[in-house]
């Protein structure tokens, strides 16, 4: 992708890795799909780093206006299916 994404650089790298990873995760169940099980866990080291709502709410409209991809709306299907294509 030809963006950066948003973090906040007061994170350890390992937190930056870890947020990072969520963004893939988010990418891959837009492009391609991605199951339930890979994509929260992904989602879950995402939320030890990022643990409040309102800090989650704002990464995720962040990402979105780069992207146009949304954390939110994965996390949505993640609920309903355990194969993940937002976007079908």
């Amino acid at each position: 992708m030809d963006y950066n994404y948003p973090l906040d650089y007061s994170w350890s790298t390992e937190e930056i890795i870890d947020v990072i990873a969520l963004y893939n995760a988010v990418e891959k169940a837009y492009e391609v799909g991605i199951s339930k099980d890979e994509f929260m866990n992904a989602y879950r080291k995402f939320k030890v780093i990022v643990d409040s709502k309102s800090a989650e709410k704002q990464l995720d409209k962040e990402f979105y206006e780069i992207s146009h991809y949304s954390i939110y709306q994965v996390v949505k299907e993640s609920k309903e299916n355990d194969w993940i294509r937002v976007g079908e």
